[in-house]
């Protein structure tokens, strides 16, 4: 495995060595002392997928009390995925990295607790799997508006996404914010 850093410190592209022969081809998706060796030392508790068509976005999610990691990888299809450091205290907030995975070439995304997380479907339909280090938990889901100017993420469209309800009321990453520190404020 190849462990690739992005231009947002934490979210680490993984790439794959893969062994073909002419019965197919295999290759480790995980493996936890590779990981661990190279500082990803999280534990998974949960796998999700999803499918999805093309233009469809989905995001951008987080966790507040319980932030998940995740490891992204499109088992049929290709997106463009995306991670948000969404972290108030972080030097990076607001900052994005987003990486293409696909079926063909087999690599997946590494984001950390603290990131929001979306992709936008590139093919036809893609089939998204994803590793998480937390339980998906309804009542403490937190989320930023996928076309926040303030993020301005390139997403590479070209119509207006597919969205789900939810994720055309996200807040802009400022109103999260403040919306954060009311909620811990009152909770003092």
């Amino acid at each position: 495995m190849k462990f690739v850093p992005t231009d947002l410190p934490g979210v680490v592209l993984v790439e794959p060595e893969i062994f073909s022969d002419p019965r197919g081809y295999f290759f480790e998706v995980y493996h936890q002392r590779k990981f661990k060796e190279v500082g990803i030392d999280d534990s998974f508790v949960q796998d999700n997928q999803s499918r999805s068509v093309k233009g469809t976005l989905r995001g951008l999610h987080a966790q507040r009390r319980k932030p998940q990691g995740k490891l992204v990888r499109a088992l049929a299809g290709a997106i463009l995925d995306v991670a948000v450091d969404i972290r108030p205290d972080s030097p990076h907030c607001g900052s994005w990295v987003g990486i293409e995975l696909s079926e063909q070439r087999h690599n997946s995304l590494w984001i950390p607790p603290g990131f929001a997380h979306g992709f936008l479907v590139l093919s036809d339909e893609a089939v998204v799997e994803y590793k998480c280090t937390d339980l998906y938990d309804r009542e403490d889901e937190i989320g930023v508006i996928w076309n926040d100017p303030r993020i301005a993420i390139d997403w590479p469209l070209e119509s207006p996404p597919i969205l789900s309800a939810k994720d055309e009321a996200w807040p802009s990453l400022d109103q999260l914010h403040a919306e954060l520190e009311g909620a811990e404020e009152q909770s003092r």
